[in-house]
């Protein structure tokens, strides 16, 4: 490549104004298509394509709308190894246990509305799990991949499935980069913790039974929620996702997610009891850089925070280090687990779902173990 991808985002930048947008668009492309497409289809450079239609659809135009070129080339990188091809992605069904409800419902508030999934075990549900699917998943694929209705119904657990819409963003990505999605009251923070309070209401739970997790997009949002609804989330799970703050639009989000950003301090530190925290990050995600699991960390508890113990395991093939963040009273505030080896993908997940890697711990296991640990 002719320039680096740091001067393409400068480039970028001094190109956003309204006149310029093509341009930017142009630079932002030709950057990304260098590292994303180009090291999602290392494996294939030898290959000669079948005929000249497949070669003119292998790189994104130049003039499409950046939500257009941005879709194409997160199609691109699931061609990476160990991470499912989404393709099928609105062709799942989750099972159901007999006697167990998955409808589907929809909410609004002043912010806004989407539609949502929810599985309602057979036994009277003693917790709930707000789900954040990533981008290009929909909530059964999201159900599917997670086996999170199982462990739902194992203990007792009313499971929401939020749905992100093309209409909202061009690859059904939650808006995690945009300020006004990052800050209490406004955007889609404001509709999910509306929805898990409604919910909260409806089952009759306390908020120490009230759980948010993601993955990606979600995982970002997950914890921008952890963040700023402290009073309505006790802990969330967040699998390859990044702080909030770490980026403010979409140059610094592709900045961020190839070589992390700072974050903002969580409000969480202000609330008597702050939301805790269970992340999950692979140390070869070519998506969402590794470091970004660091600054969720330092967001929470202060970049001076110290792990309290380090124990390094291996599961289901996979080696991996778990961090455990204690308060100085042995309460549990945080557990960071480094995956060696994963790519973006949440691990220990169900092969029909996308982005899953079969390979790992079993994030959902220990997020249900992490989160019910407190309110047990």
């Amino acid at each position: 490549m002719a320039f680096t991808f740091a001067a393409a985002l400068r480039r970028a930048k001094r190109m956003m104004r309204p006149a310029k947008l093509t341009r930017a668009t142009r630079s932002i492309q030709k950057a990304m298509t260098g590292l994303m497409v180009k090291s999602a289809l290392a494996p294939l450079a030898k290959m000669k394509p079948k005929s000249k239609k497949i070669r003119k659809t292998a790189t994104p135009k130049v003039g499409r709308a950046l939500g257009a070129v941005l879709q194409h080339l997160r199609a691109a990188q699931l061609l990476v190894p160990g991470a499912k091809r989404a393709a099928s992605a609105t062709k799942v069904t989750p099972r159901v246990p007999k006697g167990a409800q998955y409808l589907t419902r929809s909410h609004r508030n002043s912010a806004g509305s989407r539609g949502y999934k929810i599985f309602i075990p057979t036994s009277q549900p003693k917790g709930l799990i707000l789900m954040l699917h990533g981008c290009n998943q929909t909530p059964d694929d999201f159900a599917v991949g997670t086996h999170m209705n199982a462990l739902g119904e194992r203990h007792g657990l009313v499971i929401a499935y939020p749905a992100q819409t093309p209409g909202h963003n061009a690859a059904a990505c939650w808006n995690w980069f945009k300020p006004g999605h990052q800050t209490r009251g406004t955007g889609e923070p404001a509709i999910l913790a509306s929805l898990a309070r409604k919910l909260t209401g409806e089952f009759g739970l306390g908020r120490e039974a009230v759980f948010v997790a993601g993955l990606s997009a979600g995982g970002a949002m997950a914890a921008i929620l952890a963040d700023i609804y402290p009073d309505v989330f006790a802990a969330a799970g967040i699998h390859s996702g990044l702080a909030r703050g770490a980026a403010q639009d979409v140059v610094s989000a592709m900045s961020a997610m190839r070589n992390g950003a700072a974050a903002a301090p969580s409000d969480a530190t202000s609330f008597a009891t702050p939301t805790r925290r269970i992340i999950f990050q692979g140390d070869s995600d070519s998506t969402v850089h590794s470091s970004n699991a660091g600054q969720i960390v330092s967001a929470a508890l202060g970049s001076n925070a110290v792990p309290t113990r380090i124990t390094r395991q291996s599961a289901r093939g996979r080696d991996y280090a778990r961090s455990t963040y204690a308060a100085a009273d042995g309460a549990i505030l945080l557990e960071l687990w480094m995956l060696q080896g994963t790519g973006h993908a949440w691990s220990g997940g169900r092969v029909a779902g996308s982005y899953t890697d079969a390979k790992g711990p079993d994030a959902s296991a220990q997020m249900v173990r992490f989160f019910l640990a407190k309110s047990a």
